[in-house]
């Protein structure tokens, strides 16, 4: 593994474990050359997923761009990236486990939309918005409607929306 800091091509392992999610190993690294440390994360080559964009097009599956569209939908609100990873993860590990070669942009959304009504409905509302495109208020306040009826269904109150 080449050293981050001085490019020399061997590094020796000085401890290795698992992350969190399990999904990568996460190993510590020193450079025999220069004797400085970095982090190296080892994980599964997985297939190849295409999604399917509403015109047709076909491009990689791209996760971060799943974070990028929640970082963005959450900023500002009371939702740590932790929270943000999670909703990554089972959004990812959905799209693989589906066993799949193509998934379509419209199943990503609605599994990234179902995981952040759950976490915080301001993000989710702000992400349905630019998500499903809405094009007027009346189309805004469907869905805002819609929240606060599941919301009393659910016997919570609607103080958020």
């Amino acid at each position: 593994m080449r050293c981050q800091f001085c490019g020399y091509l061997d590094s020796r392992v000085i401890d290795s474990r698992p992350t969190e999610e399990g999904t990568s190993i996460r190993r510590r690294r020193e450079c025999m050359r220069c004797g400085r440390r970095f982090t190296t994360y080892e994980k599964i080559e997985t297939t190849q997923v295409m999604v399917v964009k509403k015109d047709m097009r076909r491009e990689a599956f791209a996760p971060e761009k799943i974070k990028k569209g929640l970082m963005h939908a959450c900023q500002k609100r009371p939702v740590s990236m932790k929270d943000i990873d999670a909703i990554v993860e089972k959004v990812e590990k959905a799209v693989y486990s589906s066993g799949e070669d193509e998934f379509s942009s419209r199943r990503i959304g609605e599994l990234v939309m179902e995981e952040l009504k759950k976490l915080d409905e301001v993000a989710y509302v702000r992400f349905a918005s630019v998500y499903r495109q809405f094009t007027d208020v009346s189309s805004f306040m469907e869905e805002l409607n819609k929240l606060v009826i599941e919301n009393k269904l659910r016997g919570q109150p609607d103080e958020t929306v």
